[in-house]
């Protein structure tokens, strides 16, 4: 079973890198293209719709793997195909004419709304204390829709420099793939090892310096794609499945949260953008654009790895994982000012309490 995962990995990879220059040459051709401004770090006008390249290298391999595989899961695998193609086709048309924000809302609640149709659903959430599970009942539609298009919307907004938003995501989905082998699911291990390979491919041409970015028909589709697979992570019989999906995709989901917090600590309005993303932030401390890149890379990892380990712990060895987890983001969010360079509470707290023992060591 190995190997057909391993091929289908290899030609996920392989139609990337061939059909990623010839969307290249599509973008020009169409006009979808990205233009530099105040906000943006690349400096000459570049070609997007990338994701189309990743799309139809994962619609390929699929079709090429599927036959040798009886046991898919044929509603994991409609939703997803039907929901990534109306994802794509929408962010395909912002790439080229900038929909307003409330189109690109619709379609990804379209995309989501057919994963809930096809049966995909957060029914079943398993808690931290005790075994016992919550049956979500009619609360399964709305929470999975709402799971999706924020996770969706979540690698859009960390798509900001050359291949961050395909690495991230690449991460998260090996993660998935790891999870999912241990716990047999062949579906998710499949479609993830292809949307895994399709990632890998686009990178040869998105890791910087870039010669296509991936657009909001990549940043969309890979949203919707690692939303929709790690739904497997609230169904899988541990203490904490509510958590793990989270932690997996931590990057993307607390790069979303602080800037939420420093939109309403601002007095800004949320849809608003702004440059005081992670990567802005180590942008702005000196890193170079491929320094930081791989800066978010390694958090990345962190985060995955710590999923894959809660979903194996002990209660005691979760609550302490998380609480750590928990100190050391809000510790780096402070340190590179996410928030804002005089939002520090915990780093000031522990300088008073610093001070106050320097205080009472030289009394002594």
């Amino acid at each position: 079973m190995m190997y057909l995962y391993a091929i289908g990995f290899a030609a996920a990879v392989v139609l990337a890198i061939v059909l990623t220059p010839v969307v290249k040459r599509v973008a020009f051709w169409v006009g979808a293209v990205d233009a530099p401004n105040h906000r943006k770090v690349h400096t000459r006008i570049m070609p997007r719709l990338g994701g189309l390249a990743i799309f139809l290298a994962f619609i390929g391999a699929f079709f090429a793997v599927a036959p040798a595989f009886a046991e898919l899961n044929e509603e994991v695998v409609t939703g997803l195909l039907i929901g990534g193609a109306i994802v794509v086709l929408v962010g395909a048309l912002d790439d080229r004419y900038q929909l307003s924000p409330k189109w690109k809302l619709l379609g990804q609640i379209i995309a989501a709304s057919v994963v809930v149709y096809c049966g995909v659903q957060i029914d079943l959430v398993n808690l931290p204390f005790g075994d016992s599970t919550v049956d979500m009942g009619w609360l399964s539609i709305p929470l999975t829709i709402f799971w999706i298009v924020g996770v969706t919307n979540a690698i859009n907004l960390i798509d900001g420099l050359d291949g961050l938003a395909a690495g991230v995501s690449a991460i998260a989905t090996a993660t998935i793939m790891v999870m999912a082998l241990i716990m047999g699911n062949i579906t998710v291990v499949i479609l993830s090892a292809l949307l895994l390979g399709s990632i890998v491919g686009f990178l040869f041409y998105n890791f910087h310096p870039a010669k296509i970015f991936m657009g909001d028909s990549g940043a969309l589709f890979l949203g919707f794609s690692l939303a929709t697979l790690s739904i497997l992570g609230f169904k899988q019989a541990t203490l904490v499945s509510f958590i793990v999906p989270i932690v997996m995709l931590g990057v993307p989901l607390s790069d979303t949260f602080f800037a939420i917090v420093r939109r309403i600590v601002n007095k800004t309005p949320i849809s608003v953008a702004d440059k005081s993303h992670l990567h802005h932030c180590l942008l702005q401390l000196g890193f170079s654009h491929r320094k930081t890149v791989l800066v978010i890379y390694g958090i990345a990892l962190v985060f995955g790895a710590s999923a894959v380990l809660l979903s194996q712990a002990t209660l005691w060895v979760t609550i302490t994982l998380i609480a750590v987890l928990l100190l050391v983001l809000q510790l780096g969010a402070e340190a590179i000012g996410i928030v804002g360079q005089t939002r520090r509470p915990v780093l000031n707290l522990l300088d008073r309490f610093r001070s106050k023992t320097g205080e009472r060591s030289v009394s002594k």
